[in-house]
């Protein structure tokens, strides 16, 4: 079946999700040429409610199908962690006094994608038996943990299963400009070119 248009309404999206994740061919990770099984499935910010609830009857059908997925939403796993490493009060005692940009630098610190989510993840990911993993809450930690920099840090962690990032925003992918994950659709600074677009994959 061909791709996505830019004209599919949330049924089309839905079927399509369903059709190519519930696919051998996804399954098996083929047709990738030898890179990680990581995918990007993006669409508009404003439609993010609706896509919560797509995804939760995602997961039913592929489950009714036989496909196990699991989910980690990246904002509950990042407050998971402020609590487990005993300094999510700390966090909302100083917010209201600092800036910003300490904020953002605070955070940024204890919940680095390489010395401490990955990891974390990574255990996760050894407790489960699954055949997908999708990675939701992406819109939600922004700025303090970067989209681009998940992916890259996932590579050695989660090249095992495909892995389907939901993304509210745009993932463009261009000979002269490279590719890059534009969230919301108006941050262009988020340069990654090892996803493959869900919305593109044929089966």
């Amino acid at each position: 079946m061909a791709r996505l248009s830019k004209t599919a309404t949330a049924k089309d999206r839905f079927d399509h999700l369903l059709r190519v994740i519930a696919s051998d061919r996804f399954l098996k990770k083929q047709g990738l040429g030898n890179e990680v099984p990581f995918f990007i499935c993006p669409y508009p910010a404003e439609e993010a409610q609706g896509m919560e609830t797509l995804r939760a009857s995602l997961v039913k059908q592929l489950e009714n199908r036989g496909v196990r997925v699991f989910e980690i939403n990246l904002y509950d796993l990042s407050i998971s962690l402020l609590h487990n490493r005993g300094i999510w009060d700390d966090v909302l005692a100083v917010e209201p006094s600092i800036g910003k940009d300490e904020l953002k630098e605070l955070l940024q610190g204890v919940l680095d994608p390489e010395t401490h989510l990955i990891p974390e993840i990574g255990a996760l990911l050894e407790k489960q038996q699954f055949d997908v993993l999708f990675l939701s809450g992406v819109g939600e930690v922004y700025p303090y943990i970067r989209s681009h920099n998940v992916l890259n840090n996932l590579q050695s962690t989660a090249k095992e299963k495909p892995t389907v990032m939901f993304f509210p925003g745009k993932y463009t992918q261009s000979l002269d400009a490279g590719a890059s994950l534009d969230l919301f659709g108006i941050l262009h600074d988020d340069k990654y070119y090892r996803a493959f677009d869900i919305t593109h994959y044929e089966v």
